[in-house]
């Protein structure tokens, strides 16, 4: 019979001047933090961060701390899922918007005057820098534009047949 081999867990961070070794699991020491002053849960924070501890909340430290032993002997988050979180808090911000319509592959130049014959009746559609114009009136989308001329939903992007904006 082949033996496989295990993976190691992993080991719990040592408390400052113990030995990793001794000094318990993950679990043992998340549940340790309750019994800490909010003093103690301070020197804790500063041995973790090596910076000093925010005039937070008991909570507050807690659960920042607890997320750090965690990170610290777990790992942290991916480069893909950090780079996300930033520009998700960019956008919240207000120092990045999502993409706008130049953006998308599919979209023609601003200018660009799309026909699509529909029941018998040929409709042109004009492509704004911010939007559509059907006969006079403006639409934030081709759906919408689409959903105007048949009366039923349509991606706008089949119905004028403009592609997926995919290469090959």
């Amino acid at each position: 019979m082949m033996k496989t081999a295990t993976k190691p867990k992993p080991q719990a961070l040592p408390r400052a001047g113990e030995d990793p070794k001794t000094d318990g699991t993950v679990l043992a020491q998340l549940a340790a933090l309750q019994r800490l002053s909010v003093n103690e849960l301070k020197v804790k924070w500063e041995d973790l961060f090596a910076t000093a501890a925010p005039n937070n909340s008991r909570a507050f430290l807690e659960v920042r701390i607890a997320g750090r032993i965690q990170e610290l002997t777990y790992g942290g988050l991916t480069r893909d899922t950090r780079r996300a979180l930033d520009l998700l808090a960019d956008e919240v911000e207000g120092k990045v918007t999502r993409k706008g319509m130049a953006d998308d592959a599919r979209n023609p130049l601003p200018g660009t005057k799309l026909v699509r014959e529909w029941n018998g009746t040929e409709h042109t559609v004009t492509v704004l820098h911010d939007g559509y114009d059907l006969a006079g009136k403006k639409f934030k989308s081709l759906s919408a534009v689409a959903k105007a001329i048949t009366g039923t939903s349509w991606n706008g992007f089949r119905f004028f047949a403009l592609g997926t904006g995919r290469k090959g």
